[in-house]
Formats: structure tokens, C-alpha cells, sequence
């Protein structure tokens, strides 16, 4: 006997003691989607046959079964289920969490379980407890669809129990396996031309009856999907249906209810409605067609679903929109969501319901489309888009091309009907502000490219930071993510070097990088557009760079600059990573407090103390050794100060300041993340010569990872490089910023390979004595290569994000991240 189970169900299975429900339960399902009646007893009560127990076994049972459907997760509950009061909670349950409620009866004969009830140990009852419980199995039978239960099955004896299999079946609004491409076109109201010429302009092909009347439209790849209201105030209600509906049963197209086709087909199945808001010329134009026609108009609608859920769960289209906690479940409170939105219970001064904005509250990953509410102009709205466009009072039909959100629309041939309220006087759109609500607490992220938790400690310390020293966090887009070192080397006198740089990402799978020199400045990302709105720059941790007075007419610099490019690759704003130079711009009172006091110091005491040591030693002591490691301690300090000196150089405003540009990252709907480096450095080398006094190039080498002497040639470069003064350089997959491994998996973007003098900075004047290169060489790199790519990904998904068009939010919530994981515990020296 097959069962058929609704893939998201609360199942309730119903029998006396001995029934062996729990058996079934244990054949059917995993033990973690069944919850046991006996089993919440034990864990409230230490004894599962405690029945004074039960009513705590079972609030605590129904709390745990809501948290599993709420996360979309089928719930099988092992109990008697004979009272029925004990089912009204399982109903309550379902319905709270707008599931379906399934009863699945287990009816063995008394016999039968008396005798496997004597076989049990812990049940000790009577045999007059099990007639009791048979007889209000027989009094339950009649009254499980009375009490809401949507699916009833009733299996008879023991051998139809033991050959019964549980099917799943999709719910109807189910249709993520369909992947379109999707024309969403939104509310008709009768404007049955309009609709032609649109379907025309998506070209569609229009197939026609005998009498030449619209009964199908094809395109070769689309299916066209409508919001509903089809009906109503426009001039022909009917044949827009004729063709919607020839679209829908030749598998062309799919629709979801609005509310007009509801009141209709509540109409045409007789029931009293109001004849308003244009209803009576649709019936009055329906009464001219043939009665069958009719029947097949009612059928229509009765068969349409709330909702669909579609394209892996990333699209949901439903009339009048649909929040979150909604998508692909099945009530009657969805259904009343999906037909007429949610009202706040008041009424605007025209007399219609003010509805509440639940666009503003939504912060789902899939994009709702709907209409219901005319607009004079579609706006994406936290993810979520509305298509009316008033078509029937003179606005436009407009249709939106899933997925590449483009919107199309065409004019009405007039106003057709006169709406109560002006469209110009629709309320504004929800502010698409951020919410702190949106970043606090612990917090888990599914991104994209991988998974990550913020803890509610690291979101306080982001809260910390972009509360009071950050740019407008909307303004706020992206943040590089930190760096790993390369691994630490075996080459004598060195901890880096080029030979492990290239292992690494030889070893991640790629086979070509581009070694780029390594700015020693400060991390800067720049926003410029061609208007200057908006326009910003930025530090690694999203603090403004220097204040209005310099940043903006830096970025007046940039943007004249970039004017060129931006006309190239048709943008009207560009964002850019780079590196300001000099440090001592930015780090300036950290280079005094943290460094050049060191070396003042080591500079003032270590000659003085060896001028002291050569006077002990023409006394004739023997202090020969002491004064070696004194003599050494000072070359070092004076190297130590030599190698944070190279990057301290005067400025006088922005006299002397220079910006590095290496990646180009996003423009307007768009991310250049797989373009390869050789893109992105010929960019900057144009800005480079457009104003070579602003930009500074960066320096670099193509290396392909098999060719030993390319390898020889990249490590000599290095070698001079560092050699000169430079910080050392940053080994990068050619192939661009989401550079991925064999497995699909992202890699470093950068390795970074520091030379041996600027160490000295890092770890300390004597760093380089073999003993302390011997301790340092154990450093523990896995936590910063896990933490750089967390942050990289999370970046890359921002800028995606950004492209696509989402609400602030949603690229908000990822730059949060990236600032919240850099409170994490990692060695600040790696």
C-alpha cells in the first residue's frame, strides 16, 4: 500500500498501545525525525510510563516539533494520538508553521495488540485500558478530517502495516526543479493587446484560433510565468484568459491566483460577492461567451496554487508578495498572504487599506516578484520587485526576465479605467536602510563560497569600529581581506622566500601566477564615479583616510583620471584596491611610537655602552665577548631602523602621496573578479599615465609554475627588489581574483612574500640570528590561511551581490563579517 506524505509534513501516527507505531516509525523514518510521546516522558519524568508526566513530555514535545518545521524539516510524532484534545495541538503546531497535517492509522485487532502488549514488561496496565483506547480508535476514525488533518490514511491489520511504503510528494508550490529562463509578467487586468505586444517584444510567437483569437504563445527557451489579477477593468478579461490559459496547459507559461481571479471564481461558483472594482464588466463580457468556455474559466482558477517557489529556491513569484517564513508552505493564512498581502487595519484617505510593508522587513535569499499594489516605476526593494505598473489605468505592462533581471515593458494604448487612487500618489517605497538587527549577535552565514559563524563578541567588536569611525556603512561595499605569508622557509638566513611562495600555490593546483611588487603603504579602496556621488576612500578597516579636506580632492584626481576607462567598460562608477604611499602618510604616529622610539633608543644606549666597553677592555679585562653581542645588537638596531626608514618619506597634504592601483573589483551591475591580473594591471597602468603624479605602477613578473628558470628569474627579482628597500612582493593566481583549486575550492589570492630587512620590523631587530629563525620557522600559519579565506570569499560574495542588484543588507551583512573575523585571535605579525 503506497502512502503518500507531503515532503514538509507534521505526521501524527494514531493507534492503541501495541498498535507498533514506534516499529512503523523506526521502518519509515530516521530516528531524528521522529519525536516519541514515551521518550519526552523519560526526559522530563526519568520514566517513560509516567503518565503524570504527559502534559510537560508533551508542551515540550510540540515546542521541539515547531523548531523542525520551522527549519523546513519533516516531523513524525509516535504517540497514541487518540484524544482530541492531544491532536488539536499537533493541528495547532502544523498550522502555526503553515504545514499540512498528515494522520497516518495504525488499526490492528485488540487481539493482536494485547498479546504484544503481555510480551512487554514496562506495560503494565489492564486489558480494559486497551478496549477503551480500541474504542476511541473506532470514535477517532470519523473525526480526523473534521479536525483539519489534510491527508488521512488508514492502514488495516497487520500485514497491510507490514507492506505499506511511504511516497513523498512535492507540495504544488513546489517547482524549484525549474530553472526557466522566466519572463514574470505582471498584472493584466484585461489588457489583452497589451499583453499580445508584450509577449511579441519578448518574443514570444502568438498562435491563433480560426477566428484569429490569441490561444498560445511560444518562445524557444522562456517560459513566461504571470502574477495574476488577469482580470478585470480592462476591455477583454476574457481573451487575456484564453490565451493565459492556453499558455498554461501547453506547459508555455504558469500562473499563480491574484485576487480579482479569487472574487471571480467565487462569483461563478455562486457565491454573494460585491460587484466592484471592476468585476461586473468582466461578467458582463464573460456572459458573451459559451457557456463551456465558462466552466473552463472557473477550473482554471480553482486549480490555480498560491505561490511557486522556483529556480532552486532563488525566485518566488506570488501576487500580492510573500515574506520569508511563508515561501513554499501551504495554508490558508499563505494563501490569504499571496492573494492580498498583509493590512495594517486602517484605511488612506481614498478608502483603501493601508497595507504593511513587509518588503521592508524582508531579508530572504530568494527574490519575491508580485504585483497587486500599481506603481508608476518597478524598484527592486530588499530583494523583492513589484510589476504592476498600472497596464489598465494607462501606466505600462511590464515583465521581468529571470534571471537576468531585465526589466521590459509596453505602453498602454489608453486609460481604460480610472483608479481610486492617482498613481502619483502611491506611497513612497520602504526605506532600504540598514538594520543593526541585521549584524548583532551570533550570527551564521551560508555566502556562497563556503559557510562561516560570527560570534556575537566579534559582531560587537565590528559594531565598535563601523559605529564610530567607519564611512556610511552603505557606502561600505567591500573590504580586502587579510593575507597569508607564505610558508616559512628552509633556506638558510631567510623565513620567507620566493621558493616557498611558489610551492604553495603550486601545491593549490595553479600553474601560472604574477609576482606584483609589495607597496609598503597603507591598504586603500577607492569608489569614484563619473558624477562623484557617492564617491569615497577608504582603509582595510573601513575608516575614512584622511578626512574630507584631503580624501576629496584625491578622488577628483582619480576620477579625472579613470574618465576614459570608465566610458570603456560602460560603467558609471568603478571600485578600485590599491596601496597609499607613502606608510609614514597614514602611519605616521605609529612609526614614532612603535618603531623609531625602538631604534632611538638601541641608537642612544648601544654605542654608548660599547665606547664604555672599549675603555674597560684598555684596562685589560677581557669583555671581548660581551662587547661582540653589544657590536651585533647594534648593527642590527641600525638595520631595524634602516628598514623602517625606506618607507618614511614627506608629505605636505597630498604633496608626495601616491596611490598604487592593482584590482579593479566591481562597476555598475557588474564584478570583475574573473578577470586575470594581466586585466587589472594594465588598468592601472593607464591611470598611472593619466596622472603619473597621483599613481604609482606596480611593478611585476608572469611566472609559469613548471618552468624552473621563470621561477630563478622571479626569485632574483625579488632578491633586488628587497635588496633596494621594498617590502618584498605578493605571488597571485594569474587567472584572477576567484583563482579556485582543482576541487572547485577557492585559493589564496595572494601569498605574500616579504623580504629579509622588512622582517626586522615585523619580528625584531635580531630576528635573523639562526637560533630565533629556527623558533620563528614554527609558526603556525593555519588559522591565518583559513581566516584570509574566509574573508576572500565573503569579499567576492559582496561584490556578486553588488552586481545582482541586492538590497544594501545583503553586501552589508558580508563586509560586517569580513570586519567582525578581523577580532579574531591570529599572530598580528603573520
Amino acid at each position: 500500500m503506497i502512502i503518500d506524505v507531503p515532503e514538509l509534513a507534521l505526521v501524527a501516527l494514531v493507534g492503541i498501545s501495541g498498535s507498533g507505531k514506534s516499529t512503523f516509525a523506526g521502518q519509515h523514518w530516521k530516528p531524528t525525525q521522529v519525536l516519541s510521546s514515551d521518550f519526552f516522558r523519560g526526559l522530563v519524568a526519568d520514566d517513560e510510563n509516567d503518565q503524570s508526566a504527559s502534559a510537560d513530555a508533551f508542551e515540550v514535545l510540540h515546542y521541539v516539533a515547531g523548531k523542525r518545521l520551522a527549519a523546513g524539516r519533516l516531523t513524525v510524532v509516535d504517540a497514541t494520538n487518540l484524544q482530541s484534545h492531544a491532536r488539536a495541538g499537533l493541528i495547532k503546531t502544523a498550522r502555526e508553521h503553515d504545514v499540512l497535517p498528515v494522520a497516518i492509522v495504525l488499526d490492528v485487532p485488540e487481539s493482536v495488540a494485547w498479546e504484544r502488549t503481555q510480551g512487554r514488561p514496562d506495560r503494565t496496565f489492564d486489558r480494559r485500558v486497551l478496549t477503551r483506547m480500541h474504542r476511541d480508535l473506532r470514535r477517532t476514525l470519523g473525526q480526523l478530517a473534521k479536525e483539519g488533518f489534510r491527508k488521512i490514511h488508514v492502514l488495516r491489520g497487520v500485514d497491510e502495516i507490514a507492506a505499506a511504503e511511504i511516497r513523498y510528494e512535492k507540495l504544488f508550490n513546489d517547482r524549484k526543479d525549474e530553472h526557466g529562463p522566466f519572463d514574470i509578467i505582471g498584472d493584466v487586468h484585461g489588457c489583452r493587446a497589451e499583453l499580445e505586444s508584450l509577449l511579441t517584444k519578448l518574443d514570444y510567437e502568438i498562435i491563433r484560433d480560426a477566428s484569429g483569437r490569441p490561444v498560445d504563445a511560444v518562445h524557444g527557451h522562456n517560459k513566461a510565468v504571470f502574477v495574476g489579477d488577469l482580470v478585470d477593468r480592462g476591455p477583454d478579461s476574457p481573451g487575456v484568459l484564453r490565451l493565459v490559459m492556453g499558455m498554461v496547459a501547453a506547459g508555455h507559461a504558469i500562473c499563480v491566483p491574484g485576487n480579482h481571479e479569487q472574487k471571480l471564481a467565487r462569483k461563478l461558483n455562486g457565491r454573494t460577492v460585491q460587484l466592484t472594482h471592476g468585476l461586473p464588466e468582466t461578467l458582463e463580457q464573460l456572459d458573451a461567451e459559451p457557456a463551456e468556455f465558462v466552466a473552463e474559466v472557473r477550473a482554471f482558477i480553482d486549480g490555480l496554487v498560491s505561490h511557486y517557489v522556483l529556480d532552486d529556491g532563488k525566485l518566488v513569484v506570488a501576487h500580492a508578495g510573500l515574506k520569508e517564513a511563508y515561501h513554499g508552505r501551504a495554508s490558508g493564512r499563505v494563501r490569504s498572504f499571496a492573494l492580498y498581502g498583509e493590512t495594517t487595519g486602517e484605511t488612506d484617505e481614498y478608502g483603501l487599506p493601508v497595507r504593511y510593508p513587509w518588503a521592508r522587513e524582508y531579508r530572504g535569499s530568494a527574490a519575491v516578484v508580485y504585483g497587486h499594489v500599481p506603481t508608476p516605476t518597478p524598484e527592486w526593494i530588499n530583494n523583492t520587485i513589484c510589476l504592476d505598473t498600472g497596464c489598465v489605468f494607462g501606466g505600462a505592462l511590464t515583465a521581468l526576465r529571470w534571471p537576468s533581471r531585465e526589466l521590459v515593458a509596453v505602453p498602454a494604448a489608453k486609460e481604460y479605467y480610472a483608479p481610486i487612487r492617482p498613481m502619483s500618489a502611491e506611497p513612497e517605497k520602504p526605506d532600504q536602510g540598514l538594520d543593526i538587527a541585521d549584524v548583532t549577535g551570533r550570527r551564521h552565514l551560508d555566502y556562497g563560497y563556503g559557510r562561516t559563524t560570527v560570534p556575537a563578541e566579534n559582531a560587537a567588536a565590528a559594531l565598535e569600529v563601523m559605529g564610530r569611525f567607519s564611512v556610511d556603512p552603505e557606502t561600505l561595499i567591500w573590504l580586502p581581506p587579510t593575507m597569508a605569508p607564505c610558508t616559512s622557509s628552509t633556506v638558510e638566513g631567510y623565513l620567507e622566500h620566493p621558493s616557498a611562495a611558489f610551492a604553495d600555490l603550486r601545491a593549490a593546483g595553479v600553474d601560472r601566477v604574477v609576482c606584483e611588487e609589495k607597496h609598503m603603504g597603507s591598504r586603500a579602496v577607492v569608489r569614484i564615479s563619473v558624477s562623484g556621488e557617492g564617491d569615497a576612500i577608504w582603509t582595510r578597516t573601513g575608516r575614512p583616510f584622511f578626512g574630507p579636506r584631503m580624501d576629496g580632492p584625491l578622488l577628483d584626481r582619480a576620477r579625472t583620471a579613470a574618465a576614459p576607462i570608465f566610458a570603456e567598460l560602460e560603467t558609471d562608477w568603478l571600485l578600485i584596491d590599491a596601496e597609499l604611499l607613502p606608510w609614514s602618510a597614514k602611519a605616521g604616529s605609529l612609526i614614532r611610537d612603535q618603531y623609531a622610539a625602538v631604534g632611538a633608543a638601541g641608537r642612544a644606549a648601544l654605542p654608548a655602552a660599547l665606547s664604555m666597553l672599549e675603555q674597560v677592555a684598555g684596562r685589560g679585562l677581557d669583555v671581548a665577548g660581551l662587547r661582540d653581542r653589544l657590536a651585533l645588537r647594534s648593527a642590527e638596531i641600525d638595520g631595524y631602523s634602516a628598514a623602517y626608514r625606506a618607507y618614511v618619506k614627506p608629505t605636505d597634504g597630498l604633496d608626495g602621496v601616491t596611490l598604487a592601483p592593482f584590482a579593479f573589483l566591481a562597476g555598475a551591475g557588474v564584478t570583475y573578479a574573473d578577470k586575470d591580473h594581466d586585466w587589472h594591471l594594465a588598468l592601472a597602468d593607464r591611470l598611472v599615465s593619466a596622472d603619473p603624479k597621483l599613481f604609482t605602477p606596480t611593478r611585476r613578473m608572469i611566472v609559469d609554475l613548471a618552468d624552473p628558470v621563470a621561477e630563478a628569474a622571479a626569485t632574483e627579482w625579488w632578491l633586488t627588489l628587497t635588496g633596494a628597500g621594498g617590502e618584498g612582493m605578493v605571488v597571485k593566481p594569474w587567472i584572477g581574483l576567484a583563482g579556485t583549486d582543482r576541487n572547485g575550492r577557492l585559493v589564496q589570492p595572494g601569498v605574500k612574500c616579504r623580504g629579509r630587512e622588512y622582517l626586522r620590523i615585523i619580528y625584531g631587530p635580531e630576528y635573523t640570528r639562526p637560533e630565533q629563525l629556527d623558533r620563528l620557522r614554527q609558526r603556525n600559519l593555519g588559522r591565518k590561511r583559513s581566516l584570509a579565506l574566509r574573508e576572500h570569499g565573503l569579499g567576492l560574495a559582496a561584490l556578486d551581490r553588488l552586481a545582482e542588484g541586492a538590497p544594501a543588507w545583503r553586501v552589508h551583512e558580508l563586509v560586517f563579517a569580513i570586519l567582525a573575523a578581523e577580532s579574531e585571535p591570529v599572530d598580528p605579525r603573520l
